[in-house]
């Protein structure tokens, strides 16, 4: 009997044994239940995308990687990978045991290690939380880790996030990034062939990728096929056909530089330091940059670019052009090769616009008095300012006066300067300073004759949105880069509203945008490019030793083109010519598809016949009459000669009677622009 009593007790304490153990596992997984995971964060890629959804450029950190849903992966692609890594996944609880005892069988029988048991949860618990030291240790916490994250996780987030989160080779995570490169698609499009073959890489991408050995890759894929097969998840017939399946590899190329690279760089400033995007959410946190850049347009500058610089290996060129309506910067090229130098001459503040700032002055000008038929004597002409106790000399280009009377738009077309100091002297330097303020001109001014000259640096992007202004008719829009930005699950971080504000009255627009148009006319400093011009436009050259620009726009596009040197070096007199083809070519390239449109005529605006001579209105005895726009109140009332007009010579208002002298003109714009 006594070895009945030993037998009894030996059963009591291996029945408390069990009791015991149970309850401590027990205790254990309440415990890990009741513990959040380690915090891990799965790194991303973000993206910048063009206003059409066209892809500028990615920003990733280490890890480019593209997060989707389960939902967004092909079935294919989960079938194929659950069948090679894991079949019983939706069966165990973290740790397949099977897979183990398998696994150590066969280890012993070899005397080594030659087959593993990880399941896809130990994998990703391993991915995310330790390293890949082949360790008792490492292996535990591997195991805790996953039994863990199965407590608390559904095994359709754990096949979620093992699928985003695995390496594909090729500094490639996760795979929607992998069916990007391999393939150029997106996951949830990949066939059962192109799935199995992904599937396959992860044992050894170096090995197994088809960029280093593709037999080697169709080999493993034609195994990814026959286990889907033995798991039951496709049918013999359908692994023969995959594996007969003709698959397109994508080229693998180095990540290419960015359509936009100045542009690129403007809106990641954008986003960081103005908008306070942290650099680290930019790299790692997948967001999603959406601008206003137009691919087509910005290919077009960049090539226009190119072929105008293309003799010219030192010289550099930028170019900004804005949408006026909307204030959509639709364009930006900072320099001739972005490899070379990433200085964005685009946003730089540094260069002088020479005469392109005129328009500023004459605009404040006819706000105080002057017309259009303002007459200046264009001569060589000592100023006098700062009551009297200072002196400025300008002169013309190449010394050139006319010694006579000219009216204002003879000096816009001509660029004469006399009649710019003239003008700024007369109507005061600070109102003009105030204007150029209220257009958008940020860079430092002083109320000096000079100003009217152009002699204070600023950026193109600061001269494309004033005259984006003008174009708008007075309305001024903030020029904007960006319009939204939304982080990787599509909530929205930042959306654009542009301030918009009047300042400027349509009708001061409307004239001085009348007279610019006379810039690309015979006689105008730009009418070496009218022959490429097609449509109505209005615009300002401007030149100094250093600097050739011209600025102007349609009612769709305002562009400024800037041409010089990095460095103190003068321009030639061919150099300077540079701006205004650049400027022709882009503007009708870029309007190409959009019929050519005149500028509204706003109320406010009287068209009359004037005399250039006098500036008085004409009559029979001053042949060389031309329209003139003035703002309404302001055009002449006098006739060139005593002698009065054969035919009624009263001005006509926008909806002024038919009839009445150069309504005709207006009759056709209006028609035009209806």
């Amino acid at each position: 009997m006594r070895w009945m009593r030993r037998i009894k007790k030996t059963f009591s304490f291996l029945f408390t044994l069990s009791i015991l153990l149970l309850i401590g596992v027990a205790s254990f997984l309440v415990y890990l239940r009741s513990q959040s995971l380690p915090v891990t964060k799965m790194l991303q890629t973000s993206q910048m995308f063009d206003v059409q959804g066209q892809l500028i450029d990615t920003f990733y950190s280490g890890q480019n990687r593209q997060v989707v849903p389960l939902k967004d992966i092909s079935p294919y692609l989960i079938k194929a990978t659950l069948a090679v890594e894991d079949q019983h996944f939706y069966e165990h609880f973290g740790v397949d045991l099977k897979a183990v005892a398998r696994a150590a069988v066969v280890n012993v029988q070899a005397m080594a290690k030659v087959q593993g048991a990880g399941t896809i949860t130990q994998q990703l618990a391993r991915n995310l939380y330790l390293n890949h030291d082949r360790t008792w240790a490492r292996k535990i916490k591997e195991t805790v880790y996953a039994i863990q994250m199965e407590m608390q996780l559904s095994k359709d987030e754990i096949l979620d996030d093992y699928l985003n989160q695995i390496y594909y080779g090729h500094s490639t995570y996760g795979i929607e990034t992998a069916s990007e490169l391999f393939f150029g698609k997106h996951a949830s499009e990949l066939s059962l062939a192109e799935s199995a073959m992904i599937a396959g890489v992860p044992k050894g991408p170096r090995y197994y990728s088809p960029y280093y050995d593709l037999n080697n890759a169709l080999d493993r894929q034609k195994v990814v096929l026959q286990t889907m097969v033995h798991s039951g998840f496709i049918t013999q017939e359908a692994a023969d056909a995959a594996a007969k399946e003709k698959l397109t590899i994508q080229p693998l190329t180095k990540k290419k530089e960015a359509a936009a690279p100045y542009f690129r760089d403007y809106v990641r400033a954008l986003a960081t330091d103005t908008l306070g995007i942290p650099e680290e959410q930019v790299d790692e946190g997948g967001i999603k940059i959406y601008t206003t850049l137009d691919m087509n347009a910005q290919k077009i500058a960049e090539d226009v670019m190119n072929k105008e610089l293309a003799e010219k290996p030192d010289i550099q060129g930028a170019l900004v052009a804005i949408d006026p309506r909307s204030g959509a910067i639709k364009a930006m090229v900072g320099g001739r090769d972005y490899t070379e130098n990433q200085f964005n001459r685009a946003i730089s503040n540094k260069r002088q616009p020479g005469s392109s700032f005129k328009p500023f002055v004459y605009m404040v000008a006819l706000q105080n008095g002057y017309t259009p038929a303002t007459l200046v004597k264009s001569e060589p002409t000592v100023f006098t300012y700062d009551q009297g106790r200072q002196q400025y000399t300008p002169r013309n280009f190449n010394d050139q006066y006319v010694n006579a009377n000219i009216d204002m738009r003879q000096a816009i077309s001509k660029s004469d300067n006399i009649y710019a100091v003239h003008t700024i002297l007369d109507v005061g330097p600070d109102k003009v300073i105030d204007l150029a303020r209220k257009l958008g001109i940020t860079s430092p001014m002083k109320p000096l004759p000079s100003l009217a000259l152009g002699a204070y640096p600023v950026s193109p992007l600061e001269m494309a949105s004033a005259f984006g202004t003008i174009a708008n008719q007075g309305v001024r829009i903030e020029p904007t880069a960006i319009e939204r930005i939304e982080d990787a699950n599509g909530k929205v971080l930042y959306q654009a509203a542009p301030k918009s504000e009047k300042v400027l009255e349509p009708a001061v627009s409307y004239v001085m945008t009348n007279l610019m148009e006379s810039v690309f006319e015979e006689g105008g400093t730009g009418n070496r490019v009218a022959s490429t011009l097609k449509r109505p436009i209005a615009g300002k050259t401007g030149t100094t030793d250093t600097d050739a620009w011209l600025v102007g726009f349609t009612p769709e596009l305002a562009t400024a083109v800037w041409v010089g040197y990095d460095k103190d070096r003068d321009i030639s007199t061919v150099e300077s010519h540079l701006a205004s083809p650049i400027f022709a070519e882009f503007t009708e390239r870029t309007l190409e598809a959009i019929p050519p449109k005149l500028f509204p005529i706003p109320d406010g605006v009287v068209n009359v016949y004037v005399d250039p001579a006098t500036g008085k209105l004409a009559n029979e005895d001053c042949p060389n009459s031309k329209m003139e726009a003035f703002l309404n109140g302001t055009e002449p009332t006098t006739y060139c000669t005593d002698k009065p007009a054969k035919t009624t010579q009263q001005s006509d208002t926008k909806g002024a009677a038919k009839g009445q002298n150069g309504s005709w003109w207006n009759d056709l714009k209006r028609w035009w622009n209806d």
